[in-house]
């Protein structure tokens, strides 16, 4: 009976065997299979962090010309120099230029992609033929006016008397024209002087060399001032005048088309936020400009220009005012005739630039 065994026994016993090695072979596998899913799991999460990594698109230049700073820079400067053009895929590459004469004749022969200046030399190179498209002006109304020294207290008191302008043609010689004919004062009857940037005008009225000159309202709080005064703020008498807008070729809109909405886009971006940081932006004058601490222009500046509302973040192209500046233009004899405006200005890329920054 040794031999003899218990029927089913054979089998329970072959069956917890199969099972066992079953379960056994089973934990083998997964063992096998886990490193290889773990090092799976490891490479896909590497790959994915390279990808988070990755160094973005270098930034394409831009070529911008701008006025040598002044106590407004913070303003000017704010896309540049705080990060907003690079945001939008641009770096800024600064040309300062004296006036407005450099740097159009800079974009017109190909060595910027934009400039920000006196629309009056736009629309003068426009009337001529010259590629240059108004985009959108952003400084609307003039902190520029004539101060005088001592002695002298009404517009015909400057008959005979020598008054600092910059180069036939600009800004700051406009402003003089008109503003001696808004008082029936021939150019004949003073003397226009020539005498380069606001800086270089104010020392030479401060020095006694000119008797008046046209100068921004920035030097009015400095103690070198105290025996001059503004005779006439350019606001009052010529509100109708822009003073600095935005301006392209229509070759480089045409070529790099969506790089100039970005740079618009920069700029009234920057614009709004250096309405609202105060101190951010008087810094950023003063780091730009050396000026000491003590120095009240940034300050000055800055609380008048939102005072009279003469920053406009959204870039607008104010046709009523360009046609009035043309229209001014020809009666001084600055240009033969009115040209088309409307082939002067390119209302695409702002319109394109206003609609990104959802103002």
């Amino acid at each position: 009976m040794r031999g003899r065994r218990r029927k089913g026994m054979s089998f329970d016993r072959n069956f917890d065997k199969w099972s066992l090695a079953g379960r056994q072979r089973e934990r083998r596998g997964q063992e096998m299979k886990m490193p290889i899913l773990a090092r799976l799991v490891a490479a896909g999460a590497m790959l994915a962090a390279c990808a988070g990594t990755a160094p973005a698109q270098a930034p394409k230049p831009w070529k911008h010309g701008i006025i040598a700073p002044k106590a407004d820079a913070g303003f000017l400067l704010m896309a540049a120099k705080r990060g907003f053009a690079e945001r939008e895929g641009l770096k800024l590459e600064l040309l300062e230029v004296k006036d407005d004469q450099i740097g159009l004749k800079a974009l017109l022969a190909g060595e910027l992609d934009s400039y920000e200046g006196g629309a009056q030399g736009a629309i003068a190179a426009g009337v001529r033929g010259g590629d240059v498209k108004i985009m959108g002006c952003h400084w609307v109304v003039v902190p520029h006016g004539i101060m005088v020294k001592a002695g002298i207290e009404k517009m015909e008191d400057l008959k005979g008397k020598a008054i600092a302008v910059s180069a036939p043609g600009s800004f700051p010689d406009m402003l003089a024209r008109l503003a001696l004919a808004k008082f029936n004062i021939a150019p004949s009857d003073v003397r226009l002087a020539a005498v380069g940037g606001d800086r270089d005008r104010y020392t030479a009225l401060v020095g006694g060399v000119v008797d008046a000159a046209v100068v921004s309202n920035e030097y009015l709080p400095l103690p070198s001032s105290k025996n001059l005064k503004m005779l006439l703020e350019g606001k009052d008498a010529l509100p109708n005048f822009l003073r600095i807008c935005m301006f392209s070729s229509g070759k480089v809109l045409a070529q790099r088309r969506e790089d100039a909405i970005r740079y618009l886009s920069a700029q009234s971006k920057a614009l709004r936020y250096a309405l609202s940081h105060r101190d951010e932006t008087i810094g950023l004058t003063a780091e730009a400009t050396d000026a000491k601490p003590e120095d009240p222009r940034p300050a000055f500046v800055f609380d008048d220009a939102v005072k009279v509302g003469a920053i406009a973040p959204g870039l607008p192209l104010p046709m009523d005012k360009l046609a009035w500046m043309q229209g001014q233009m020809v009666e001084l004899g600055q240009i033969p005739k009115a040209g088309d405006l409307a082939k002067m200005v390119n209302t695409d890329i702002r319109a394109q630039a206003v609609e990104r920054t959802g103002k």
